[in-house]
């Protein structure tokens, strides 16, 4: 290690080499200017044995060197004396301070004082707020206010990885993996993830889904009825366009002017969607329009029978849009953030955007599913951060049919 200024030794405790962590830890500590050296290396002797590296880092600077260890701290290396936290106001409404700690969607603990305090829904590239309490909670940069005490620095702060699967057991059913693959036994798959969702209601929590519009246009609207009624659909992330189709559907039988029953497009159905839209304005809303029978059938109808939420949030190129949808995208992640308490499971399917927004706002200790045709959205979904996410590629039409037919 070369002579640096400023130093200070981390820890990470896991399945090391299998995973490849302590090889990233170290990538990460040289591309951001640092240098370091291993102190100590215990290699698990069993199959399931954990690993435990000492590795010191260095760098120029006391700020680089913050920066290096609130970066490594995304792979579960703390610091082994990491002090007490330093906090300072917020200098104005949506302003963090200058060092303010940059927060990762693992389970994370502040040591205010003596004790450690854990944080409140971590969330991934938010600050940490401390308020009476003491409570600490991740806050977003566009909620901040001013005078708010921030955490600032990487003093003590320390995360908590997930469970890890050793080596050789990638076979079975895990969410810690982010391994995509369409030759996967889908069959098991599905049963496998029905099971987790039995377990997840069982256990009084909700399940989340994300849906994009292909629901619709592949004809699985009515598994994902058939799911919304047996009680496995507990809250729903989407933007206009699935609620417009289901919509566009229940009302005129076509998705994107297609005839669902026959497959081909009918006269004047390119019409559809924008019609459809302007029938619910007309009504008010989606549930003024089930509410006064101009709607009655589709996902959004059973939704609103069934009494549960819905959170849809637009974008530049919508139509209309629906008067549900809301437009502001601040108060979309607001709006969304209100549903996560008591999520135990999400499942996200055929959308990119949706689904890459949702796992921005969930702890790590969430499991969820990413499901799509192409192999792209499940991929990019880990590789935002979504490290739980478990990748399945298939047809979602298939999908939901064999899902539903597990559950219902």
């Amino acid at each position: 290690m070369s002579d640096l200024a400023h130093s200070a030794v981390v820890t990470l405790t896991g399945h090391l080499m299998d995973t490849g962590i302590l090889a990233r830890v170290l990538d990460d500590v040289l591309e951001y200017g640092g240098d370091y050296r291993i102190e100590s290396l215990e290699l698990g002797r069993q199959h399931g044995d954990e690993s435990q590296a000492l590795v010191a880092v260095s760098a120029a600077d006391a700020e680089l060197l913050d920066r290096i260890l609130m970066r490594v701290q995304v792979h579960g290396a703390n610091a082994v004396d990491p002090g007490t936290a330093t906090t300072r106001p917020a200098p104005a409404d949506g302003v963090f301070p200058d060092d303010f700690y940059s927060t990762t969607n693992l389970e994370t603990l502040v040591r205010l004082d003596r004790d450690w305090l854990r944080v409140e829904h971590p969330e991934m590239d938010c600050g940490l707020v401390v308020s009476d309490g003491p409570v600490i909670r991740t806050v977003p940069v566009s909620d901040v206010r001013a005078g708010n005490a921030v955490v600032c620095g990487a003093h003590g702060v320390r995360v908590e990885l997930p469970p890890q699967a050793p080596r050789g057991e990638e076979d079975d059913f895990g969410f810690m993996s982010s391994t995509v693959s369409s030759e996967k036994p889908q069959a098991l798959l599905v049963r496998q993830i029905a099971e987790r969702m039995r377990e997840v209601k069982a256990s009084g929590k909700r399940v989340l889904w994300v849906g994009g519009p292909a629901v619709v246009h592949t004809g699985a609207a009515p598994a994902m009825v058939r799911l919304v009624e047996a009680g496995y659909v507990d809250v729903l992330f989407a933007g206009n366009a699935l609620a417009t189709h289901d919509i566009e559907s229940a009302l005129f039988g076509t998705s994107l002017g297609v005839d669902l029953a026959k497959g081909s497009g009918v006269p004047h159905g390119h019409e559809h969607h924008i019609r459809a839209i302007n029938t619910i304005r007309a009504a008010g809303s989606i549930a003024a329009a089930v509410g006064s029978g101009v709607l009655t059938g589709g996902v959004m109808h059973a939704l609103v029978q069934a009494g549960k939420p819905f959170v849809l949030v637009g974008s530049v190129r919508d139509d209309g849009p629906l008067p549900d949808v809301i437009t502001d995208v601040i108060d979309g992640q607001r709006a969304m953030r209100a549903q996560l308490p008591d999520v135990g499971f999400a499942i996200m399917v055929a959308t990119m955007l949706h689904s890459i927004a949702t796992g921005n706002l969930l702890p790590a200790s969430i499991p969820l599913v990413c499901v799509d045709i192409n192999p792209a959205t499940v991929t990019k979904l880990a590789d935002r951060g979504s490290a739980q996410a478990m990748g399945i590629v298939t047809d979602i039409g298939l999908f939901l049919e064999q899902l539903a037919r597990e559950l219902t």
